[in-house]
């Protein structure tokens, strides 16, 4: 019997982690998407105990006809989970450090920031995004966009090795050698080809690091893009710059720009010399930091809320696209953020995107109080610009599919890859790769 609702089910009895079920006390919050304009029906949430939990788990949704959506903690979820068991990783929490091979091994619950505190003391780094509480796995399952990718490319291609439970129930560790097409389609891919328990890693030297944002009213916006655009025009593979038009509710609009570079503070200052010449900020928190203190430069939230999101990535930023950017209020986006690309991701990568060579990624943001007028002014804005029309799969939103990141060729590879290892479609991705 169950403890929550007394209510008897073979699930409960299946598996050894917890499990939710519609009405269940605390079902709608656990079975909830990061993102709370995203809504979600899993006819049951289950929180693996451990690795062998989720090959029980295969077990019992191959008998009861159910396909099984797995989600760390719903970053990137799109509403394709309804109907699924939905499985939650938080607790494959291991992360394995070898400092000599530079090397980590991470669950797949692990998140971002805790792969950073392992690996810091040993002056080491993973490639985190702007959020260190997105699953590693995550990230780098949708191919993975990070402030070091100019140095050392996608997240995807750090990774040397999977531990996966197919869609047969059986444990495997998939790496180029044993499945190249798996290894392949997983890096990057996307979650639709089996369900990730943990992965290996390459982690990078980390022995300096200077970062932080700069802060000025959005009256210096063109002073600001017109710095950005000279700065990442010659910015060597170790500076990342991103720029940041803001709106917050209740007050004025602003203008950032977001910086990290791996090397010393001199070096650092030299090349940004550019932005020295700007106003006199409203703050700049620029200054040497640890690899772990990587969240807070663009300070996103930590909890759940609504949003909508598009991105896009740009073929250029000269004069014409400038002015577009600029053109009017972002108003009812909150944000509109340019990052810098180049470098490392723009070379060869043997991964489903393959190199991102556009130079700028376009993110816009909106809360979901008015989803008419935010995707209207997304899709203004967007169609202003000098778009290439395709976008990483980390960056989709729910009214896009995986044909808005990967070219026919691809997909039709990956589509190949989840017929020969989930013919069935019993693994549930954000983003299903099946036409």
């Amino acid at each position: 019997m169950d403890t929550i609702t007394n209510t008897p089910h073979p699930l409960r009895s299946a598996v050894r982690g917890r499990v939710l079920l519609p009405g269940d006390a605390g079902f709608d919050v656990v079975g909830r998407a990061w993102n709370l304009a995203v809504e979600q029906s899993p006819v049951a949430v289950v929180e693996a105990a451990d690795a062998d939990d989720v090959v029980a788990l295969v077990r019992y949704a191959r008998s009861a006809g159910l396909g099984i959506a797995a989600q760390p903690n719903g970053h990137g979820a799109s509403g394709s989970a309804d109907g699924t068991i939905l499985l939650r990783t938080g607790r494959l929490d291991t992360v394995e450090i070898d400092p000599d091979a530079r090397r980590a091994r991470v669950g797949a619950g692990v998140p971002s920031g805790r792969l950073q505190a392992a690996a810091a003391p040993h002056g080491l780094t993973g490639l985190p995004g702007s959020s260190p509480v997105v699953s590693v796995t995550g990230v780098a399952l949708g191919g993975g966009l990070s402030w070091f990718g100019r140095a050392y490319g996608w997240v995807s291609d750090a990774v040397t090795a999977f531990d996966v439970v197919d869609a047969e129930a059986r444990h495997r560790h998939v790496t180029a050698e044993t499945d190249p097409d798996l290894f392949w389609a997983l890096r990057g891919g996307g979650g639709d080809f089996a369900i990730v328990t943990a992965l290996e890693l390459a982690l990078h030297p980390a022995p300096s690091l200077f970062g932080g944002r700069m802060l000025w009213p959005a009256a210096q916006a063109r002073d600001v893009l017109r710095a950005f655009r000279r700065t990442t025009a010659t910015a060597p593979d170790e500076l990342t710059v991103w720029m940041d038009l803001l709106h917050f509710p209740g007050g004025e609009p602003m203008v950032a720009l977001d910086v990290t570079y791996l090397g010393d503070e001199a070096g650092a200052r030299s090349l940004l010399t550019p932005l020295d010449r700007l106003a006199t900020p409203i703050s700049d928190s620029r200054r040497v930091m640890a690899v772990t203190e990587l969240g807070g430069i663009t300070a996103e939230p930590t909890d759940p809320s609504p949003g909508i999101s598009r991105a896009e990535l740009l073929t250029r930023l000269d004069d014409d696209a400038a002015e577009a950017l600029l053109a009017d209020p972002i108003a009812p986006l909150l944000s509109v953020q340019l990052r810098h690309l180049g470098g490392a991701l723009a070379r060869a990568s043997d991964s489903p995107h393959g190199p991102l060579t556009e130079p700028y990624a376009l993110y816009l943001f909106g809360v979901a109080t008015d989803p008419a007028a935010v995707k209207a002014r997304q899709r203004d804005l967007a169609g202003a610009l000098p778009v290439s029309g395709r976008k990483p799969v980390t960056f989709l939103n729910r009214d896009e599919t995986v044909a808005d990141a990967f070219t026919p060729a691809v997909l039709d590879r990956l589509r190949a890859v989840k017929r020969r290892h989930d013919p069935d479609a019993l693994v549930r991705s954000n983003f299903p790769v099946a036409g």
